[in-house]
């Protein structure tokens, strides 16, 4: 990644040059952000603005890292499961003290402070004006527009003049892009006390589909009329699953009862901002539900890198503490809060995680599209990951509401970064239906099309195609190879998901939270892989408990478990999918099942329904499920679900006998 070159050779993007004094530098490769390349330019950074960048040091053996952790998750190794030490880690990986003390002699000859390092010595903080900065890392700041937002980014890779570069592996901050959290809320927002009273807990159905019924609707009484038949989406109003629902769904509640709950074990909550009404949010949410309170014993937040600065309710921290909570009630949470969603604090709290001991089990419902990740953030993010598997961590990452990136419209495929490492457990989701004994009816890989068949006033004719909404994150890496536990897959590079689990918002779960201006306490549903992320986090908390020793990282486990542990996710589809007739002055109009969902691109198989829009009769739209952009649901491992939704009584009796 690091490359000797003379500074006259560097060129910088934009057509903006920067001349340099030095004759000899460190060129740090790829940390110019893709998106420079497809950016406008719109202003010069103000030299005296003071910025925060990380310096990330190479970490020593790192070919030896890898071998290691090679043999930590190789069954046939008598190193299997026998995780390093936090202490015989860092004495592995941690940079020697001339590294340090180089980047620190650099960062003083070039007047930046050092704010922190963390414990390993694997990262060094600086602060500086933006005009020292550009000097100290030969490049230039600039604000740039890419896709409706403007950011602060450095225009070419920051080149070292100095020794201290041959140290480096990646320099954080230089830009101000962030990390997004994975969720979608369902249906419109609570508006008033009134709308939330009526749905506080008492609104939500856990059957999502009803039968196959005819409904009419009209241009204010006039043609065009169109008559629709089909399956009905929530046709009591609202739909969404409860704890004790889910429990019953799969088993869980008789794993209760036998005392396994997550008892002993601790999850890692990775959630930037933070929430000053969580434990309350929490504790109302546990109340209602039947689960054990939050206290100082079993629940703890934690800032880092510094305080946070932009705290409000957050529903992503609602959804990952509530949910992480209602699978697995007897284990214990830590919420670790970066101040922001930029690279440089959210991936020195992931570091924190690993090296202090705080988990052995990290839920993380964030990510980034690799394909605009700068790539030494992709490759730095790896490498914590993979630190946190030679510790026995399993590092468990969402991968995303956005399908293969395409949005149908033509742009590029791509994954979510960190998901698409080797050493992260990629979370996928599903779509999920119940009947009222909350059985499973289906489960369908999830992805969502929607179409308008009427509004107050107007009916389109045809009916309007909306397109893909959201669907589960998948697809193959296009930076790293297929790792030893996907060797049964075809192709050279990793694929994305591992496993899935509860993820469309459609058929998502109820959550607790407190809204600006609304009191008391909203009860709403949530979905989006930011859903399955901490569920499937914590059904792992629970085979760890029950195999009485640390797993680890689970992927490898999961691909190499027996039938059963694993229920493969097949296509749906119903032969009450949704057809509609308009009729208009000039004749009728047939509409079938795949004209009102598409576009289908390579779905063969799907289902779908009428949903009349909750507080605002006359408005209807067909949802589709199972239709997740370019990815499509199949028999044995998929790009939508991967291997599948882990049979949690199977899980644990496989993790019990053999740990």
């Amino acid at each position: 990644m690091r490359r000797l070159l003379s500074a006259s050779t560097i060129l910088f993007a934009a057509g903006l040059a920067c001349s340099q004094a030095a004759t000899i530098g460190y060129r740090i490769a790829g940390n110019t952000p893709p998106i420079v390349a497809r950016s406008q330019s719109v202003s010069a950074v103000n030299g005296a603005q003071v910025i925060d960048v990380t310096v990330w040091l190479n970490p020593a053996n790192r070919s030896v890292l890898d071998a290691t952790v090679a043999r930590l998750y190789d069954r046939k190794s008598p190193e299997y499961h026998h995780f390093l030490s936090r202490d015989a880690l860092r004495a592995l990986v941690a940079p020697p003290d001339s590294a340090v003390s180089a980047v620190s002699a650099f960062a003083q000859r070039n007047h930046l402070g050092i704010v922190a390092r963390d414990k390993f010595n694997l990262s060094l903080r600086l602060r500086g004006t933006a005009a020292a900065i550009e000097t100290a890392f030969n490049t230039k700041l600039a604000y740039v527009s890419f896709a409706g937002s403007t950011h602060r980014v450095n225009l070419s890779d920051p080149m070292i003049a100095d020794p201290a570069g041959a140290y480096v592996m990646a320099v954080q901050g230089l830009d101000d892009l962030t990390l997004a959290h994975h969720n979608i809320r369902q249906g419109a927002p609570v508006s008033s006390p009134a709308a939330t009273a009526a749905r506080a807990g008492t609104g939500f159905s856990n059957v999502c589909f009803g039968s196959a019924a005819t409904q009419t609707y009209s241009s204010g009484g006039v043609q065009p009329t169109g008559t629709f038949t089909g399956l009905r989406y929530a046709p009591t109003g609202q739909c969404g699953y409860t704890p004790p629902e889910i429990q019953a769904a799969y088993g869980l509640t008789s794993l209760y009862t036998q005392g396994l709950d997550g008892t002993g074990q601790t999850i890692a909550i990775l959630d930037w901002c933070g929430s000053p009404t969580i434990l309350h949010d929490a504790n109302v949410f546990s109340a209602k539900y039947g689960l054990p309170a939050l206290t100082s014993s079993n629940f703890s937040i934690v800032n880092y890198p510094a305080p946070s600065y932009c705290s409000a309710p957050d529903p992503e921290i609602n959804i990952d503490v509530e949910w992480a909570h209602a699978i697995a009630p007897g284990a214990n949470l830590v919420l670790l809060v970066p101040p922001s969603a930029t690279f440089q604090d959210v991936d020195s709290g992931l570091l924190y995680l690993v090296e202090n001991d705080v988990a052995n089990i990290t839920s993380n419902s964030y990510g980034s599209e690799e394909l605009y990740t700068p790539p030494a953030v992709v490759q730095l993010q790896s490498f914590i990951l993979e630190s946190g598997a030679s510790v026995g961590i399993s590092m468990d990452f969402s991968t995303g509401d956005s399908g293969d990136f395409t949005f149908d419209v033509g742009a590029p495929p791509s994954v979510s970064s960190p998901a698409d490492s080797p050493y992260a457990v990629a979370v996928g989701g599903i779509s999920l239906a119940l009947d009222k004994t909350n059985a499973i009816q289906w489960q369908a890989g999830w992805g969502s099309n929607a179409t308008l068949i009427a509004q107050p006033g107007f009916l389109p004719v045809p009916s309007l195609n909306f397109g893909f909404q959201y669907g589960s994150g998948g697809g193959a890496s296009g930076v790293f190879s297929k790792p030893a536990y996907q060797s049964g897959l075809s192709g050279k590079y990793r694929k994305l998901p591992d496993i899935s689990w509860l993820g469309d918002p459609f058929t998502g779960a109820v959550i607790a939270i407190t809204e600006t201006g609304i009191s008391p306490t909203v009860f709403t549903v949530y979905g989006g892989t930011s859903l399955a992320c901490p569920m499937f986090s914590a059904l792992w908390a629970i085979a760890n408990q029950a195999a009485g020793t640390n797993l680890g990282q689970a992927s490898p486990i999961l691909y190499g478990a027996p039938s059963g542990v694993v229920s493969d996710i097949l296509p749906v589809t119903s032969a009450n999918n949704v057809r509609g007739l308009i009729s208009t002055s000039t004749g009728k109009i047939r509409e079938g099942a795949a004209a009102l969902a598409q576009p289908l691109v390579t779905t063969k198989m799907f289902l779908s329904a009428i949903w009349n829009y909750p507080d605002q009769p006359g408005l209807a739209y067909v949802l589709t499920f199972g239709t997740d952009s370019g990815l499509r649901t199949k028999p044995g491992w998929d790009d939508v679900t991967g291997l599948g939704v882990a049979n949690p009584a199977a899980l644990i009796s496989y993790a019990t006998t053999n740990p």
